[in-house]
C-alpha cells in the first residue's frame, strides 16, 4: 500500500477529534483565546447545548485581515516564540481554530483598536471562505454553527441539549474562578443567563459569585510558598463538605487543570476530618517557573506534569493542613442555618376555620383567660407544672466555670442534656458539644501525636516473607525503607526482582503483609509517596480512640465538662471527630433572636 499525504482538511479532522471533543471543548478554547487577547468582559451565547450555536464576542485587541487569514490556519499563533519550555498564555497550539472550521460553520468578525472597519472570514467543513469587509466593534466575535456537521457520526457521542449546555456553564464557571477581573456573560436558548461582574482584586468575591455566599463564611485563606511555587486560594472548613468533587478547582500558572496530583494531594490534606464519601470544597492556584511545568501534555491542556511532583504535594498538603490547625477548628455555618430551620419549620395553614387552640402563635394558658383564650392547651404543654411561688428556682452548680469571653471560644458549659450534648454559652451565642465525638478526637490526636514521637514498634516475622515485583518497584520499595522501618515495617532486598519482609508493625497485628508491600509498590509508582501504611496506622489509632472516648449516656460534672471544652480549643483538628462529623454546632446569639423574630 503506497504511503501519501493527507489532506489539510482531515488533519484538521484528526486534530479536532483531540482538541474538540464535545461544545464545551469548543467554547474552553474561544474563551482563552479572548482571555490572551486582554478581554475585559466576555459574552458567550448558546443554542442546543452549544452544537446548534456558539457565539463568544469579547472587547480584546482584535485582528486585521492579514491576521485572520493566518488565524484559521493550523499552527500559526501569536503566543509562542522558539521556546516550548516559556508558555505564559492559555493558548499556544495554533490548531484550536483550524479544527473548529474543519468540522463546523465557523465565522470570525474582527475589528483592531483604532481600525476605521472590522473584516470577517469563514470557515466552512475546511473551506476557507474570503475575506470581506465587516461592521464590528472593537474586538472578536467568534460563531460556531452546526459543529460536527461535517463529521456526522461525532453526533452520536454527544449528550442531550441539557447535559452539555451544563457542561459549557462548568467552564465558565472555571474561567471566571481564574480571571475575577474580567466579566463573563453565558446566555442559553432557555433564556436563562449566568452573570459573573468582574470583581478586581477581590478574588474571594468572585469564588462567592460561583460557589455561593456559605463558601465565602467558610472559607480558610491558603498563602504558601516552597522551592519557588507558590499556593494561594480558599479552602473550606471540614464542616463545610460536599457530595461529590464538583465544587474542587485547580489552577496552574491561571490555567485551569484537572490533575490527579492536586485532587490527591487535597484528599490526603483532609485525611481524618472528612467523612468517608464527602468531599471538601477548595478552590487552589499554584504559580511555579513555566520551566518546571509541562502543559503540553495534551492537546486540550487539562493535564499538566511538574518537574518535582512530590515537592508540589508536600507545598498543597502541608499548606492546607497548617490552614486548617490555625483556622479550621469552628463549625461551618450550615450546621447554624440547618439548626435553625430544625427549631423554627414552616407553619402549617389549618383547613379549616381558624382557633386559638389551633394556632401556633397561641400564648401558654395554665388556667381561665380572656374569652377566646380559655381553652387548655394540648400536648406538652398539659403535663407542665408550675412551681409553687413560694419556692425559688434552683440553679445547677457550676462550680467555678469561667465566664464566656473571647479567649474561650468554646464558652462555658451551662448545662448536658441526655447525657451526651453540653451546651456551652459563649461570648456572642452558644455552642452545642457531642462529647463522645469531641473526646474521641482529642484521644486520636494524643495517640497520633504519640505514633509520631518515636518509631513504631515492631514485630519480628519467624521465617520473612518474600514478594516477588518487577524490579523498579523494588528499586522505589527500598529507597523508602528507612520511612517504612520507623513506621515498624522492615524490608530487605531479595535479589533483583524481590523483596523480602522482615518485620511488620506489631499495632496491626496479623495482617496480609505481602498485599501491604504490593500496595505501597503500587502508591509510589503512581505518586512517589507512601502514605498508606502511615493511613492504615492512624485508622487502627482511630479505631481504638473511638472505644477509649467518653461514652454517650456518662453524665459529667461541670468541672469536667469545662475541661473539655478547653482541651478542644488547644486540639488543632477538634472540629471534627476522626469520621469527619462535626463535634459541636454553634449559634449566634443574632441567629437566636432571629428565632424568636427579634431582629
Amino acid at each position: 500500500m503506497a504511503i501519501k499525504q493527507l489532506s489539510e482538511t482531515l488533519i484538521n479532522q484528526i486534530a479536532a477529534g483531540e482538541v474538540i471533543e464535545r461544545p464545551a471543548s469548543a467554547a474552553k478554547e474561544l474563551i482563552e483565546n479572548a482571555l490572551d487577547a486582554g478581554a475585559t468582559r466576555i459574552e458567550i451565547a448558546t443554542a442546543g447545548g452549544g452544537k446548534t450555536l456558539l457565539r463568544v464576542t469579547d472587547n480584546g485587541c482584535g485582528m486585521g485581515p492579514e491576521d485572520l487569514e493566518l488565524a484559521v490556519r493550523r499552527h500559526c499563533t501569536s503566543k509562542l516564540d522558539d521556546n516550548l519550555l516559556d508558555i505564559r498564555t492559555l493558548g499556544f497550539r495554533g490548531e484550536a481554530l483550524p479544527s473548529i472550521g474543519s468540522v463546523a460553520r465557523l465565522t470570525i468578525s474582527s475589528r483592531p483598536g483604532g481600525a476605521s472597519h472590522g473584516a470577517e472570514i469563514g470557515v466552512f467543513g475546511g473551506k476557507l471562505q474570503p475575506v470581506k469587509p465587516a461592521a464590528v466593534n472593537q474586538g472578536t466575535v467568534v460563531e460556531v454553527r452546526d459543529l460536527f456537521f461535517a463529521t456526522p457520526a461525532r453526533l452520536n457521542f454527544m449528550k442531550t441539549e441539557r447535559a452539555e449546555a451544563s457542561a459549557i456553564s462548568e467552564v465558565v464557571r472555571r474561567m471566571a474562578i481564574a480571571f475575577p477581573g474580567v466579566r463573563f456573560v453565558l446566555s442559553g436558548s432557555d433564556r436563562t443567563t449566568l452573570e459573573f461582574a468582574a470583581t478586581g482584586d477581590d478574588r474571594l468575591a468572585r469564588i462567592a459569585q460561583v460557589l455561593g455566599r456559605e463558601f465565602r463564611d467558610n472559607a480558610i485563606e491558603i498563602d504558601a510558598e516552597r522551592e519557588g511555587a507558590r499556593l494561594t486560594g480558599f479552602a473550606g472548613v471540614p464542616t463545610f463538605n460536599r457530595g461529590n468533587s464538583l465544587q474542587q478547582y485547580a489552577f496552574v500558572n491561571g490555567r485551569p487543570v484537572q490533575d490527579k496530583l492536586i485532587w490527591s494531594a487535597l484528599r490526603a490534606a483532609y485525611a481524618e476530618t472528612i467523612p468517608q464519601g464527602r468531599y471538601p470544597v477548595a478552590v487552589l492556584s499554584l504559580t511555579v517557573d513555566p520551566d518546571v511545568v509541562d502543559v503540553n501534555v495534551h492537546p486540550a491542556k487539562s493535564d499538566v506534569r511538574f518537574r518535582d511532583p512530590g515537592m508540589i504535594r508536600g507545598l498543597i498538603i502541608g499548606a492546607i493542613r497548617q490552614a486548617l490547625a490555625q483556622d479550621g477548628d469552628r463549625a461551618s455555618t450550615t450546621g447554624a442555618s440547618g439548626l435553625m430551620r430544625a427549631f423554627r419549620p414552616e407553619p402549617q395553614r389549618p383547613n379549616g376555620a381558624w382557633t386559638a387552640a389551633a394556632s401556633p402563635y397561641r400564648p401558654m394558658d395554665f388556667g381561665a383567660g380572656p374569652a377566646g383564650f380559655g381553652e387548655r392547651p394540648q400536648a406538652a404543654f398539659t403535663e407542665m407544672t408550675m412551681p409553687s411561688a413560694r419556692a425559688p428556682l434552683s440553679e445547677p452548680d457550676l462550680g467555678a466555670a469561667p465566664q464566656p469571653d473571647k479567649a474561650h471560644p468554646l464558652g462555658a458549659a451551662r448545662a448536658q442534656l441526655h447525657e451526651n450534648y453540653i451546651v456551652a454559652q459563649t461570648d456572642d451565642g452558644l455552642v452545642i458539644v457531642d462529647q463522645h465525638a469531641a473526646h474521641e478526637r482529642l484521644v486520636f490526636e494524643e495517640l497520633r501525636k504519640g505514633l509520631n514521637a518515636r518509631p513504631i514498634p515492631a514485630q519480628a516475622l519467624l521465617i520473612p516473607e518474600i514478594v516477588d515485583l518487577p524490579e523498579d518497584d523494588c528499586d522505589r520499595l527500598i529507597s523508602h525503607s528507612a520511612e517504612f522501618s520507623r513506621l515498624g515495617l522492615g524490608i530487605e532486598r531479595f535479589g533483583p526482582g524481590a523483596i523480602a519482609i522482615r518485620e511488620t508493625p506489631s499495632m496491626l497485628g496479623e495482617i496480609d503483609a505481602a498485599g501491604l508491600v504490593r500496595q505501597l509498590a503500587d502508591e509510589l509508582a503512581e505518586w512517589d509517596t507512601a502514605n498508606g501504611l502511615a493511613s492504615r496506622l492512624d485508622y487502627l489509632a482511630a479505631t481504638m480512640a473511638c472505644h477509649g472516648s467518653v461514652r454517650s449516656g456518662r453524665r459529667l460534672r461541670p468541672e469536667e465538662m469545662n475541661a473539655l471544652l478547653r482541651q478542644m480549643e488547644a486540639t488543632p483538628g477538634s472540629g471534627q471527630c476522626n469520621h469527619g462529623r462535626p463535634t459541636y454546632i454553634e449559634l449566634k446569639l443574632s441567629d437566636i433572636e432571629r428565632l424568636f423574630g427579634r431582629s
